[in-house]
């Protein structure tokens, strides 16, 4: 018992798949007895739950696992030590390692490196989680993985090797995990995973089915969907459409178009046209004119021409997205797009910061559009300097200040400034 009671500090990055696991994590090693600490000052154990799809993401995370203190026993988990173990063993002192999702193998990793064990397990243990404990990083937020791994082979992503083939949760489970979290206080259901589209395919169901059950369940809340690659969402488009009509579903898409050029498409081994995107894009805007949408574009992709660049600005001129995630391009290990030819930094850099140009100046006249605009939003998060953060009904980040506590409430609010990432908003 005198080891069951060290005090343990769990951090997660990455994804919100990766935030869900870490939830999982943190639950396994309170239930076994360990005590859990918010400063890792506190700590004696460190579980740091990595994410490494990015180069300057790992780099990040090997300098926070450079600087753990001596006297601080080191466990790291997630994706990183999958993608790369070599560079991890090269440049990090730790004590114990685990592939991600490691479920209740986390209790028997830490006790052993308690007792003075080195620890190295990189099996695929994956466990769905759903059945285990769970400590929620928000009240709020039920963050719910749908299913692991994916379908894809795109040609840049690593974290296929680290969370391997598609394993979908039941749609049952899934419900009673949302029903569990709902009844602990959670007013906002995240299902997430890397490709929520895929999701079902391994076990004959769908996203659509799944969506459909959740929306059923009782009580006063809102479900976001995670990221949806645009090839498996095209068999299911119609039914999936008239899924978001439930006033449960926000009204918020993440289709990641990547490029808006074939050519560079195919290089990237994703399985869509920029035509597909459109599509899809076109028959969601139809049935739901003020959808959020959110997409990814990657940057630089070795091959991508200057033509090709001009075609990705030119489709997130024509489609204004809410949202635009962009990326410089960076090689990862052991991928087919580590063997290309990169584009100069220079040049990289200059499309990026054009690319990055255009994209603030859509977000803000997006958002301005909604200047006037009176409802509901459900507060989820403490802002910053006496604010508070929620989400109206298309997911829009909504800003109001007041001293008054008001997570996990819904109020009504009018908004009256825009900013590119944010509105802001008076309570009525």
């Amino acid at each position: 018992m005198a080891e069951k009671s060290k005090r343990v500090y769990v951090k997660s990055f990455g994804c919100s798949a990766n935030l869900a696991d870490g939830e999982f994590i943190a639950g396994c090693l309170s239930e076994a007895g360990f005590e859990l600490v918010s400063d890792p000052e506190n700590a004696d154990v460190l579980v740091y739950n990595t994410c490494a799809v990015k180069s300057p993401t790992e780099n990040r995370i090997i300098d926070i696992l450079k600087r753990v203190p001596k006297d601080k026993r080191l466990v790291v988990t997630g994706c990183l030590p999958v993608i790369n173990f070599e560079r991890l063993k090269r440049e990090v002192v730790f004590d114990g390692v685990t592939g991600p999702a490691p479920g209740e193998l986390i209790v028997d990793v830490v006790g052993r490196v308690v007792a003075g064990e080195r620890m190295v397990c990189l099996d695929d243990v994956w466990d769905s989680g759903l059945c285990l404990p769970r400590v929620p990083v928000n009240p709020v937020v039920s963050v719910v993985p749908i299913n692991y791994g994916c379908l894809g082979e795109c040609s840049y992503c690593c974290v296929h090797f680290a969370r391997g083939r598609l394993r979908s949760n039941s749609v049952d489970a899934i419900v009673e995990q949302v029903k569990r979290d709902l009844s602990f206080g959670a007013k906002e259901v995240w299902l997430t995973s890397q490709d929520t589209a895929c999701y079902g395919k391994d076990i004959g169901v769908s996203l659509v089915d799944l969506l459909n059950q959740v929306c059923e369940v009782e009580g006063e809340f809102f479900v976001r969907l995670g990221m949806m690659n645009p090839d498996h969402v095209l068999g299911m488009l119609d039914e999936l459409v008239e899924a978001y009509s439930c006033e449960k579903v926000f009204k918020f898409l993440h289709l990641p178009v990547q490029s808006g050029d074939d050519g560079v498409l195919r290089l990237m081994n994703r399985r869509y046209t920029v035509d597909d995107f459109r599509l899809v894009v076109l028959a969601f805007r139809e049935k739901i004119p003020m959808l959020t949408l959110s997409t990814d574009v990657i940057c630089g992709f070795p091959g991508e021409s200057k033509e090709a660049f001009e075609n990705t600005k030119n489709l997130v001129a024509e489609v204004k997205p809410d949202v635009v995630n962009v990326s410089k391009f960076f090689s990862r290990p052991k991928t087919p797009a580590e063997k290309l030819v990169p584009i100069p930094s220079k040049e990289l850099n200059r499309r990026s910061k054009e690319l990055s140009a255009l994209v603030r100046r859509i977000s803000f006249e997006k958002n301005k559009s909604w200047i006037g605009w009176e409802g509901r939003v459900l507060i989820d998060e403490l802002g910053k300097e006496g604010s508070w953060m929620g989400r109206n009904f298309a997911y829009k980040p909504v800003v109001v200040k007041t001293d008054e506590s008001l997570l996990g409430r819904f109020v009504s609010v009018r908004v009256v400034r825009a900013f590119s990432t944010y509105l802001e908003a008076q309570i009525v």
